[in-house]
């Protein structure tokens, strides 16, 4: 059953540490999970580790993890080539598609060399939950801040766009995040946008934010807009799960 309209939870969480595997399902992707509907069945969650180089291992801690959660798993992987033959339809099978975090510019290019982009937004227009950390957050929007171009961050500007916003993650973890995110606004190399800390969220349905969630006490979202030359930070209200 899909989303009854587009829906996409960006985050910079949605895992935690668990005591028998690597990592385990966090709060924010079960929420995910529950927006997409699915009652009476095990989820379909697929996952894309196109971020990491589609690490072997991170898939089998995917597995590992969607297995302990009840999920029915399935993943996407590029390299060394796809491993699905319609990337498109597998994806509209699917109730939530996860992606992960690790470089946004490398996720992006690999995406729309094998037409990625192209799947997802079918996928979205249909109804299927998207939802990622990190890179797997920053890539649904218009840009925010990276590092996949080295250890000193820098803007990309080149997202899919399925939301008219940036988006900035890790706002409260890495230092350099907040004070750039904020100038790329307020110069306009960014249009307006929102930011998580480690453990928030924000979910989108259509393209208007509707919500803001943490599973980790303490951590904030933030709607950053341009005023003049300036960047104006908002803190929003937080729903914990």
């Amino acid at each position: 059953m899909p989303a009854d309209q587009p829906t996409i939870l960006a985050t910079s969480g949605g895992v935690v540490a668990a005591d028998r595997i690597s990592w385990g399902v966090g709060p924010l992707t079960d929420l995910a999970v529950d927006l997409s509907g699915v009652e009476g069945r095990a989820p379909k969650v697929c996952f894309l580790g196109t971020a990491c180089g589609d690490s072997p291992a991170l898939v089998r801690d995917f597995y590992a993890a969607a297995q302990a959660r009840g999920f029915h798993g399935s993943h996407l992987q590029l390299f060394t080539m796809p491993n699905v033959e319609d990337i498109t339809a597998h994806l509209l099978e699917q109730d939530v598609v996860w992606v992960w975090g690790g470089s946004v510019a490398g996720l992006l290019a690999m995406w729309r060399l094998h037409r990625v982009d192209e799947a997802m937004r079918a996928a979205w227009e249909a109804g299927v939950v998207l939802t990622g950390v990190s890179a797997g957050s920053i890539c649904w929007h218009v840009g925010g801040t990276t590092d996949s171009f080295g250890p000193t961050l820098r803007p990309i500007t080149d997202g899919l766009g399925l939301l008219p916003f940036s988006n900035g993650v890790h706002y409260d973890s890495e230092e350099q995040r907040r004070p750039l995110f904020q100038s790329l606004v307020a110069d306009g190399t960014l249009p307006t946008g929102y930011a998580t800390d480690d453990g928030a969220g924000v979910l989108y349905q259509g393209s208007e934010m509707v919500g803001a969630y943490t599973e980790r006490a303490g951590a904030g979202a933030y709607l950053v807009e341009r005023d003049g030359d300036r960047a104006v930070e908002t803190e929003l209200d937080v729903i914990r799960l």
